[in-house]
């Protein structure tokens, strides 16, 4: 009977990465491997309980009580560079495979970020999305969960019927908003609603340092999206804010909504979105301190610690966090009161070698603009840590790889790991021995995916305006193959 609560069969897989264009490491095969990929019931016990996306799907099949939830395979990645065009292969012969081994379904729940690129397809997700659309026919029912930092693409729209993303930045709702998705798709597949989508693309996209909901302007473009989506008739609505970082077609800013087959409400709700967007652009920008400026409202401040944001190194954005650029301004400056975590395989490995309170000589950082001096070693650990709490995107445990505490001579603290992670938590910093209370301030190599885990343990928050491929002013970024015209690069961009 159409529409009864009946029983229904889900797959569950994905490939979630976020890509900066300009960022030195590609995704290749090894890669993935290093970073974990889940196959069948191993993605339940990774992820079963997170605060994540894989998280949510596996909580809404659970609370359902009437879906068998098949898991197939699921990778999620530290962001970097692009992904290879062999890696790419690899993941499109992973859905494949499994999706044909593990029919037939009456839903597919994909986990994806949004922003993925690879060298040959730009439009990596939306690609993805495709697989799985041309494994399971035009009856199944499709529904993906993408960062909020998505550049939605009518690609991924055409092929998924159920679609959102996060509505906050930091990221801490990522459970709850797959937890929609999750529950839409069910329904769509017992036939109890009829989800009809419309898609505008938003000819701008917003700076980096203006993207946090709890502010204006997104946090009034959130309040939008939530009205939007409080109507009668309306299942979801969404506003992507974007990934400047990714140099393709679809970059940019994006308005979703999603009725229980109403499609010309759908159409009119989602230009109104956009429109509403629009006439804020001008609100997408900021300036913030230099180095040596935030350094020294640091020293000045009573609100202590200080988080120190380095922007150009976001490891959230697919940057190497490996720069030294706010340690070098510290030791130009005297500012001894300081730590940072850098990604130094090398200085990792030496001070393992040399052991707690021995000295070394150190070179830290990309040798054209790295701190050298001595050190000595003042903690080590092997670099895995589970952290509680909320936390950006839901992730909970991290590895680092073997990493070490280094005092310089200098009197700044740097914290040297074998592999990028993100930077989420105080707890990586404590699991080597050090507290936040020591320091007056703390560079954390993110924008907004710290705040969630640093924010309630620091005095005061500062953006730092420093270089990389992350950087703040993306007029700066050499794009070859984004839209044009588009907001702000391009005044005259019109939607």
């Amino acid at each position: 009977m159409n529409g009864e609560r009946r029983r229904i069969r889900i797959g569950l897989l994905g490939f979630y990465h976020e890509a900066n264009s300009f960022a030195p490491v590609q995704v290749d095969d090894a890669y993935v491997r290093a970073a974990g990929t889940f196959w069948g019931e191993d993605v339940l016990r990774e992820f079963r309980g997170s605060a994540s996306t894989a998280g949510g799907f596996i909580a809404a099949a659970e609370a359902d009580g009437q879906v068998d939830l098949v898991p197939m395979v699921l990778s999620v990645l530290v962001p970097a560079g692009p992904v290879t065009a062999e890696a790419l292969a690899t993941q499109v012969g992973y859905f494949r495979e499994s999706l044909a081994a593990n029919g037939p379904f009456d839903g597919v729940l994909v986990v994806l970020h949004g922003a993925a690129v690879a060298e040959d397809v730009d439009d990596v997700d939306g690609h993805l999305l495709g697989v799985v659309r041309d494994a399971v026919g035009p009856g199944v029912v499709i529904g993906t969960s993408l960062d909020l930092h998505a550049n939605i693409s009518a690609r991924m729209c055409e092929a998924a019927d159920l679609l959102n993303t996060y509505r906050t930045n930091p990221h801490v709702d990522a459970r709850p908003m797959a937890e929609e998705i999750g529950h839409l798709v069910f329904d769509a597949a017992r036939g109890v609603i009829v989800p009809t989508l419309a898609f505008v693309p938003i000819p701008a996209f917003i700076n980096i340092l203006r993207q946090n909901t709890d502010v204006s302007p997104m946090s009034d473009v959130i309040a939008d999206v939530v009205a939007t989506a409080a109507l009668t008739g309306v299942l979801t609505a969404t506003v992507a804010e974007g990934y400047p970082y990714a140099d393709v077609p679809e970059m940019g800013m994006s308005a979703v909504v999603i009725t229980d087959d109403a499609p010309v409400q759908a159409a009119e709700l989602a230009r109104a979105l956009a429109e509403r967007v629009w006439e804020r652009r001008d609100e997408f920008d900021a300036r913030i301190p230099k180095p040596e400026e935030a350094l020294e409202i640091a020293s000045s401040t009573d609100a202590t610690p200080v988080l120190l944001l380095d922007v150009g190194d976001n490891v959230g954005g697919g940057s190497p966090g490996d720069s030294v650029v706010l340690l070098d301004a510290a030791i130009r400056t005297d500012f001894r009161d300081l730590v940072s975590i850098v990604h130094d395989p090398a200085a990792a490995a030496s001070a393992h070698r040399t052991g707690v309170g021995g000295v070394l000589d150190v070179v830290i950082g990309p040798s054209a603009a790295a701190v050298r001096g001595k050190a000595t070693v003042i903690g080590l650990s092997d670099g895995t840590f589970e952290a509680t709490g909320t936390l950006h995107a839901g992730f909970r445990r991290f590895d680092a790889g073997p990493s070490a505490a280094l005092r310089l001579g200098t009197g700044q603290t740097v914290v040297v790991t074998t592999r990028v992670t993100l930077p989420l938590t105080p707890v990586q910093l404590e699991e080597i021995g050090l507290s936040l209370t020591d320091y007056r301030a703390i560079v954390a190599k993110g924008v907004h995916s710290p705040l969630a885990g640093y924010g309630p343990r620091v005095g005061l928050v500062l953006q730092v305006d420093t270089p990389g491929v992350t950087g703040a002013d993306c007029s700066l970024l050499p794009y070859r193959r984004r839209r044009r015209p588009l907001f702000p690069l391009e005044r005259d961009a019109h939607l």
